[in-house]
């Protein structure tokens, strides 16, 4: 039996080869067969319940089986009656992860690129972030940090908050500033 891994968008996929036969275990793994009208409801349901943007829609439908043409179909489908809006789902995509997870806009960045959005509805859902706010947030995060670190030497802390700071999508320039006022 022979396993290998593989990043397959936001999912982590296992594949196994047993036998000369490839089985594939996925995030969106197939799961049950539906038509295209109960995928439609289905995901009809979902976006209304939350943004969603193209990529978990076409996750669902492998998830639900559907052929290509049928998941193109019910993307177009739901795009036209704007069910899916990449502009909207941006914009709350950025307010939730910077409100409640706390990251910075290059973070915030490349998850959105992974979601394979437009540079221009990236770019306009960051730029939207209060200034003041985004500082005060980077200040209580390196903040707290400082406060937890056990280490005297104050370059060493220094490159620590530094890294911190950058781990969780903020900027060098951003977190030198504030760390020089810590």
């Amino acid at each position: 039996m022979t396993f290998q891994y593989f990043a397959i968008f936001a999912g982590i996929a296992l594949q196994t080869i047993e036998n000369g036969i490839k089985y594939e275990f996925m995030y969106g793994q197939p799961r049950s067969h539906l038509t295209y009208i109960q995928a439609l409801a289905k995901a009809s349901e979902l976006c209304s319940q939350s943004e969603k943007c193209c990529l978990d829609i076409r996750l669902k439908c492998h998830e639900w089986q559907l052929s290509t043409d049928e998941s193109t179909q019910l993307l177009d489908y739901l795009l036209k009656e704007k069910f899916i809006d990449h502009q909207r789902y941006a914009i709350s995509f950025v307010n939730d992860k910077f409100r409640f997870n706390k990251w910075g806009k290059i973070k915030l960045a490349y998850a959105l690129r992974q979601k394979q959005l437009e540079e221009i509805w990236i770019w306009e859902a960051i730029s939207n972030i209060p200034e003041e706010q985004y500082e005060e947030i980077l200040h209580e995060l390196l903040s707290s940090k400082a406060r937890s670190l056990r280490e005297k030497d104050p370059f060493s802390r220094r490159g620590k908050l530094l890294a911190f700071a950058q781990s969780r999508g903020f900027g060098a320039e951003e977190a030198l500033r504030i760390i020089s006022e810590i």
